[in-house]
């Protein structure tokens, strides 16, 4: 464990978050991800980092906060976490749960309050991580709650996100930089295209991406990772979507979505389970247009774990999200809610870029 840690942490420093001398470094997790984020703090120092600073949560540190804080408490933002997503050079964000329902049942309106609190500082975070300025990462540490949300093992779950990272391989840098090559091709084609269609079992939706660009996501701000993505024009999207796989936002699992859009506003939708927490995100600024269109292209992930780090990325599907646009891509639409849903594409699911196929049953043409 300790040297797979190790290759973790130095793929993390070097590749990912790229530290250099003289950077400032937040490092947040919980306290299950000690063993990580000890390796991680030392290869910071070694590269040269001139600040490495600590953002820590204990079990239930949100849900307490939303059911016991004064109004004024809620609308005070924390100190360290704006400082660094306005001053700082790199920022990992290591997910490593106690529990993933914690926040579930808490009072929707002591959260959104709380979320607008918050604004400011995650308006930063997606300006300054669209141009580099702030180099970011997102990444997973084994826990026994994600474990038992994906229904595996503690044991089993450890092989799979390390396996996802590639840290079994000799070199995982040269894993990942193998992945951009790959995806490379993929984003080239697509930025030479204006239109794209999504079409599989409930879905048939259209939408531009005229002036817009793909990304190729490579590993360097999400590990593992395996996608390319855009921020659809937020008026030219048009049709019915359906996702297939359980859609998870906040605690909260939300299962058949089907959404209903005309010129790229949300007119209608509906869910088989968690109607009402649905209706409720709708209600929230923003939600009601699209912010993502993505393909999932990392076939060595091939089964959910509820852990929307791993599912978008899964090979043979695509998502989209609603709320907050990527300013990388060249989207404009703003939410407090960046919410990823996904739709499985391996039975019969085409994708159609400038009116030609390109992808069918869940693979490129």
């Amino acid at each position: 464990m300790s040297t797979i840690l190790q290759k973790y942490a130095r793929l993390l420093t070097h590749y990912c978050l790229q530290v250099k001398a003289g950077d400032k470094v937040l490092l947040s997790s919980t306290f299950l991800a000690e063993p990580l984020l000890r390796e991680v703090y030392r290869e910071c120092l070694d590269a040269g980092a001139a600040l490495v600073e600590f953002d820590w949560a204990f079990p239930e540190k949100e849900k307490i906060l939303l059911e016991h804080a004064s109004q004024e408490a809620l609308r005070t933002p924390p100190t360290v976490f704006p400082l660094a997503m306005e001053q700082f050079d790199c920022y990992l964000n290591v997910r490593a749960p106690y529990n993933l329902r914690e926040n579930a049942g808490v009072d929707p309106e002591r959260a959104k309050i709380r979320q607008e609190t918050m604004t400011p500082a995650n308006k930063a975070y997606f300006a300054r991580t669209a141009d580099r300025r702030l180099r970011r990462n997102l990444c997973q540490f084994p826990t026994e709650a994600a474990a038992r949300e994906a229904g595996m093992s503690l044991e089993e779950y450890e092989r799979f996100v390390f396996s996802a990272c590639k840290l079994y391989e000799e070199d995982p840098i040269a894993g990942w930089l193998n992945v951009r090559a790959e995806q490379q091709r993929i984003v080239d084609h697509l930025n030479a295209c204006s239109s794209v269609r999504y079409v599989t079992q409930g879905t048939d939706l259209s939408f531009s991406t005229a002036g817009r660009t793909w990304i190729n996501s490579d590993g360097q701000t999400n590990m593992p990772s395996g996608e390319v993505y855009t921020s659809p024009v937020e008026n030219a999207v048009n049709g019915t979507v359906h996702f297939s796989l359980p859609c998870l936002y906040q605690g909260n699992e939300v299962d058949g979505v089907t959404l209903w859009v005309k010129d790229g506003y949300i007119e209608k939708w509906e869910a088989s389970q968690g109607q009402e927490f649905l209706d409720y995100i709708f209600t929230l600024p923003g939600t009601r247009r699209f912010g993502e269109a993505a393909i999932g292209t990392n076939y060595g992930i091939n089964r959910m774990t509820k852990n929307i780090l791993f599912d978008e990325k899964i090979g043979g599907t695509v998502h989209l999200a609603i709320g907050q646009s990527y300013l990388q891509t060249g989207g404009k639409n703003e939410s407090p809610v960046h919410w990823d849903m996904i739709t499985d594409m391996t039975q019969g699911g085409e994708i159609w870029a400038d009116g030609e196929l390109i992808y069918r049953d869940g693979k490129f043409l």
